[in-house]
């Protein structure tokens, strides 16, 4: 991962967030979870963690593309005897700007038994880390920190990043309420049960990959300076339901970037194999007032060819 550039990073901790794949109701963020997350927002994803636990599908496609800081996040969520797995209704990650450092602060939603865990702490000698009025507490892993904001929120992750997070909270520095892009698209998912958004910079990054080939175009680079964001969502409801939308500057450039788009599908069908021919025979690709679309559905028993399809496969590279 260190060679990897700031935008890269965040693609892949959006397309993580698919792996937690469910049917199950929507995702969405509370008011103190959202005012947790510093405003430079570079990545989000928010998904349903209690239903990935019993969805073999879910766990497959985790197991297979999980990026290391994200899996280093959860193992710590594991080890830290918060019993997070058995009370968390929802898991989010948010990668966030501080001048030009990264961070990445994970939230859990869910009933905690906070009065259970805190004892703990206090018989096991754990000392917290005070930070105004909250108490900082090492979690499970070096470097690792939680905090409960109440007994339905927490945050965790590394200590700077935990910082900022209630620094945000607190007013002290701009929260994500404030970023109107990032919620204005939120409107745009946050009804499904996995949801991810992108800003701009990863955006460009991500579409340069899936592009392949075609990026090196002279159209990509009048599409790419016009893109302004994206917005993933998963779903195994009723078959396989894979939908990306990159929002675009205009109509024109949308449909330039469809024509891009469709034309690395009609490669990948002549030059891929059977299962990733199938795989792209699943794909649409479209544009519609301003917002290029794609999209992949298939019946269960077909989910090996979302893991192998050449778009899904440079998505998380």
């Amino acid at each position: 991962m260190g060679m990897m550039t700031v935008a890269k990073r965040a693609v892949l901790m959006g397309v993580a967030g698919l792996i937690f794949a469910t049917a199950a109701q929507a995702s969405q963020l509370s008011s103190d979870a959202k005012a947790s997350i510093p405003a430079d927002v570079q990545q989000l994803i928010v998904v349903d963690y209690r239903a990935m636990q019993s969805s073999p599908a879910a766990m497959n496609l985790k197991e297979r593309i999980m990026p290391p800081e994200l899996k280093r996040l959860e193992q710590a969520l594991k080890t830290s005897g918060l019993k997070v797995d058995r009370d968390a209704d929802a898991l989010a990650f948010a990668a966030f700007r501080v001048g030009t450092a990264v961070h990445t602060v994970g939230i859990a939603q869910g009933q905690f038994q906070t009065a259970s865990i805190l004892a703990s702490f206090v018989k096991n000698k754990t000392k917290p880390t005070v930070v105004r009025n909250y108490n900082m507490y090492p979690m499970g892993a070096a470097g690792m920190s939680v905090v409960f904001l109440n007994q339905t929120t927490m945050l965790f992750g590394e200590s700077a990043a935990v910082r900022a997070g209630l620094d945000a909270r607190d007013g002290i520095t701009p929260n994500m309420l404030t970023n109107s892009d990032m919620m204005n698209e939120m409107v745009a998912v946050d009804q499904r049960a996995i949801w991810s958004l992108l800003d701009q910079k990863g955006t460009q990054t991500m579409m340069h990959s899936v592009l392949g080939e075609a990026a090196s175009l002279t159209d990509y680079d009048s599409v790419k300076n016009r893109m302004k964001s994206s917005r993933y969502t998963l779903d195994f409801a009723n078959g396989i339901h894979f939908d990306m939308a990159v929002v675009m500057s205009d109509t024109m450039t949308a449909a330039t970037a469809a024509t891009l788009m469709k034309g690395v599908v009609l490669m990948k069908k002549a030059q891929g194999s059977s299962m990733e021919k199938s795989a792209m025979n699943d794909t649409a690709v479209d544009s519609s007032s301003g917002t290029l679309q794609v999209s992949y559905v298939s019946s269960d028993s077909q989910f090996s060819d979302l893991l192998n399809s050449p778009l899904f496969q440079q998505v998380v590279k």
